[in-house]
């Protein structure tokens, strides 16, 4: 009888110390979840209008909330921080080619839907207007001063011929590594 009530014993201690060592991964995880924060990333590939006022509406709420916001900007989505005017010489014919057939700065992007070649872009903004909906360009303005993060993807830079000068100020050349360092960290993450 003593042998079992040994036997027992030894099974409920070892069920015990198999318990605690689930109850310490849990309490683990759960550090590690807290530890992520308030923190936003986002990916802005597209250069649409729509798209973009989105991601920067989502950015300025975000930044609202006190979390930490970063966008990654990549291929179309650099359009959106591209000044009005800006310089061609000293580029090839293939650079100059694709820089001349996409919008210029944010206030020439087309919608994803409804372009209408080119008219829905200006029935959209004269909506905006008559709603009192912030421009974009505020939008991106407000972004910056909040402390945004915003990274221009360099490879697609490289890659489109688009020169820093550009690009509007403030913007964090960086690569794909720049941008997943930063969702590693987030506790949501978006792509636009």
């Amino acid at each position: 009888m003593e042998k079992e009530h040994r036997q027992k014993v030894a099974g409920n201690s070892a069920a015990s110390a198999d318990l605690q060592k689930k109850v310490a991964e849990l309490e683990e995880r759960i550090a590690a979840l807290e530890k992520k924060g308030d923190q936003l990333s986002l990916v802005l590939f597209s250069g649409d209008l729509d798209k973009a006022m989105a991601a920067f509406i989502i950015a300025n709420g975000a930044v609202a909330m006190n979390m930490k916001v970063t966008i990654f900007a990549t291929f179309w989505g650099l359009d959106v921080l591209k000044k009005s005017t800006f310089a061609t010489t000293g580029r090839g014919f293939l650079e100059r080619l694709l820089l001349a057939l996409r919008p210029k700065g944010p206030e020439n992007l087309p919608t994803s839907k409804m372009n209408f070649g080119g008219i829905g872009p200006k029935l959209f903004r004269y909506m905006m207007k008559k709603k009192n909906v912030i421009r974009l360009e505020t939008l991106i303005r407000m972004a910056r001063e909040a402390g945004v993060r915003i990274i221009a993807c360099q490879m697609t830079v490289d890659l489109m011929g688009i020169k820093p000068t550009d690009l509007i100020d403030g913007l964090e050349p960086g690569g794909v590594g720049a941008f997943l360092a930063s969702a590693a960290k987030s506790n949501t993450t978006l792509f636009l």
